[in-house]
């Protein structure tokens, strides 16, 4: 590693927040805390861009992984921004580096890793990738473990929809396949489907399936607005659980190998809309 990647491990895709489907410490959020999710958003955001990024190799994207992991622990005061001024965040509010160490977890099983054989394989990932996101929001809130059940149930239908909009082009860019491929080879489906410019009626079958999953996520998922404490974090996950349904929804009814499925300003407005007496209430 040179001197300047060794100043800095990180290079942004130029992605931010706005690109999410869901909401990523918005105004819903308390002034308070909004930085402090900003900071963990920024260092996940750049740790998923050295895992995804296509330029690196296996060995350099792991390298950079553990050099984020130093930073973030104290063992390195060089190397990542965002893992520095995450640290200083954690220091701050007590909040455990864990859902940060969790997301390395399965930022490196990307960096290694390009198939699924089952659906229980992809749940794990979705343990290290998905719900610490949520499990670090709630802790930040102070929050009781009693709602990371249906915490962790949007995350992994929030991760498993992203899977399902992006299929074609994580197959096209990074040779990576998120589908079970137990589930392909049930249906008459292989990974190759992806390339096409329409999905086949046994593709549409997997997809379907991890829709119907996701759907059973998302039932989970709507205790998690009654559990919060906070009437601000519960207005903010009430709107993307409501988001996560219709993102499902839409995915279920369009072909996301024909064109990018995503939500719309409509969605985001209504979803609003419907989780206004949270907060008022």
């Amino acid at each position: 590693m040179s001197e300047a990647e060794a100043a800095s491990v990180e290079a942004w895709s130029g992605k931010d927040r706005g690109d999410e489907n869901f909401p990523v410490g918005s105004l819903l959020i308390s002034a308070r805390l909004r930085p402090h999710v900003h900071a963990y958003y920024a260092f996940a955001r750049n740790a998923d861009d050295i895992a995804d990024s296509p330029a690196l190799a296996e060995a350099e994207k792991i390298a950079r992984l553990d050099a984020m992991e130093a930073v973030l622990l104290g063992h390195a005061e060089r190397g990542s921004p965002s893992a520095l001024a995450l640290r200083a965040s954690l220091a701050q509010t007590g909040v455990t580096p864990v859902h940060a160490t969790d997301l390395l977890v399965a930022f490196r099983q990307d960096a290694r890793k390009r198939r699924y054989a089952t659906y229980e394989e992809l749940a794990l990932y979705c343990r290290y990738s998905a719900m610490p996101v949520g499990r670090y929001v709630l802790d930040l809130h102070g929050e009781s473990a009693a709602a990371w059940a249906p915490s962790d149930a949007l995350c992994t239908a929030l991760q498993i929809e992203n899977h399902v909009q992006d299929a074609a082009r994580d197959l096209a860019s990074l040779d990576r396949c998120y589908l079970p491929g137990h589930w392909l080879a049930e249906a008459g489906a292989g990974v190759e489907d992806l390339r096409r410019p329409a999905a086949t009626p046994a593709l549409r079958r997997v997809l379907d399936r991890l829709i119907d999953a996701c759907d059973h996520l998302n039932a989970t998922a709507r205790a998690l607005p009654r559990a919060c404490r906070s009437r601000r974090l519960g207005m903010e996950t009430s709107v993307i659980a409501r988001l996560s349904a219709r993102l499902a929804a839409r995915l279920r009814a369009a072909d996301p190998l024909a064109a990018r499925v995503r939500l719309t300003k409509a969605d985001a407005i209504a979803a609003v809309l419907a989780s206004l007496g949270r907060l008022v209430a």
